[in-house]
């Protein structure tokens, strides 16, 4: 730990090196204990437990809030970290009674099945390794934050978190919840209702994620005023936040798509394409990573336009938005790559999904329009200066904007729009039983 991190923030004093070491090997409980709670996770998820799975994360962030609450006061930092281990622990026991009471927790055994250990091998290390691609870039683009200007990291740390929120809602829930699906119909060799479920998972990752995107982008200010706006955290680190959560979202879809993709794959036994598309993506988002922190510093019109763009041209420090833009660079060549060989190896799968990818962009740029005009009509009329008044901005803007998005889909007979109402409609309006005439006797 401390070669490593001595090579990757050389940016870094020697006490906050030790700080890192410190906290990294405490940290290194966690990835053990989550092994094992990702592995009970499969196995809940295989038998559709998805409500035991969902719970998991949110016990795994109770038990980060209770480092914050309880320990952090007292040990810093590290009551964090011990925080972490501790929802660590708590991610795995509420899976533990469903796997016990289903007979599949694991019994250790002296014999060893080599002909089952390789099997086991070479279907998940390209999985592991496919899965770790997007690690490595991200750990590449903090080292570059570590050589900037101080803060750089907390910035591209906090936006790349506010950015996985609609990855995590909409991206992870529904390629999660599609892989049980998707691996029973290839099973049967049922191939059309394979691609007839990876498109409908498709076209729903795209409905919700574009609008949302749309949304962030225009109210990415008020979004990280009300989350993190306190304390410390200035208007200046605001403005410079939400400029780079702007850059991240533009990649939401195809990150979403990404996950969808890879499941697919791994779901019909194909675990390298996935593999050697990140690890292009990677490269992409390295290469571009280094290239434009160079051309920012080196020239002064491309360094004022990307400001000036993102609103930002007055602040210092404006060269870490080069990291998420390069992310974001990478994570669209990946979302790309992977639907161009998933569609050559499942001919018909874009058949509706491209269409409704094209609909649903013109009905975001539409919902990003209102909301932008929705800021500046409700900034007359509330008091931006305060938590409650930035919420409310944002919070009315982005409904009006969510109802003229949903005007706008109906006008254009959205399948997704119908499918989502029909389904509401069953579930809470059930259909009125017809009586049959009364028999004469």
């Amino acid at each position: 730990m401390p070669t490593i991190s001595s090579l990757l923030f050389k940016g870094f004093s020697d006490q906050a090196l030790v700080e890192v070491i410190f906290i990294s090997r405490i940290l290194l409980l966690s990835p053990i204990i989550l092994g094992f709670s990702n592995l009970f996770g499969s196995l809940t998820q295989a038998y559709n437990r998805f409500a035991i799975y969902a719970l998991a994360p949110i016990l795994y962030n109770a038990g980060i809030i209770v480092g914050i609450i309880l320990l952090a006061e007292r040990l810093g930092i590290i009551g964090v970290a011990i925080g972490v281990v501790i929802g660590a622990l708590l991610h795995t026991l509420v899976q533990v009674p469903f796997v016990v009471t289903s007979g599949l927790f694991p019994r250790p055994s002296l014999s060893l099945d080599f002909v089952s250990i390789r099997k086991v091998v070479s279907i998940s290390l390209p999985r592991t390794l496919t899965l770790s691609m997007t690690q490595v870039a991200t750990i590449f683009l903090v080292s570059m934050a570590s050589l900037m200007t101080a803060g750089s990291i907390s910035i591209f740390s906090f936006s790349i978190n506010l950015q996985s929120v609609p990855l995590s809602i909409i991206g992870v829930s529904y390629s999660l919840a599609a892989f049980p699906t998707l691996s029973r119909r290839f099973r049967e060799k049922n191939l059309e209702a394979f691609k007839e479920q990876m498109a409908t998972t498709a076209r729903f990752i795209i409905f919700w994620s574009l609008p949302i995107t749309a949304l962030f982008i225009v109210l990415r200010a008020q979004i990280v005023r009300v989350i993190l706006g306190s304390g410390l955290f200035d208007w200046d680190d605001t403005r410079l936040t939400a400029a780079a959560l702007a850059l991240f979202v533009l990649s939401s879809v195809f990150q979403s798509l990404s996950l969808l993709f890879m499941r697919g794959f791994y779901s019909a036994g194909f675990t390298r394409k996935p593999f050697f598309i990140n690890l292009v993506s990677t490269l992409v988002i390295i290469v571009s990573g280094w290239g434009l922190v160079k051309i920012f510093y080196l020239s002064d019109r491309f360094s004022y336009f990307i400001s000036a763009l993102l609103k930002v041209e007055d602040l210092p420090g404006t060269a870490v938005l080069m990291l998420p833009l390069s992310f974001t660079i990478g994570t669209i060549v990946n979302g790309l790559i992977h639907w161009a060989v998933f569609e050559r190896e499942f001919r018909g799968f874009s058949h509706g999904v491209i269409r409704t990818f094209f609909e649903c962009l013109v009905v975001s740029v539409v919902i990003g329009a209102v909301a932008y005009l929705g800021l500046n009509l409700f900034a007359l009329l509330i008091d931006t200066t305060s938590l409650f008044g930035i919420f409310l901005q944002g919070a009315l803007a982005g409904l009006q904007a969510i109802f003229i998005g949903v005007v706008a889909l109906f006008f254009l007979k959205s399948r997704e729009l119908a499918e989502i109402w029909n389904a509401i409609h069953h579930r809470f309006w059930r259909t009125k039983v017809i009586a049959t005439d009364p028999e004469i006797v």
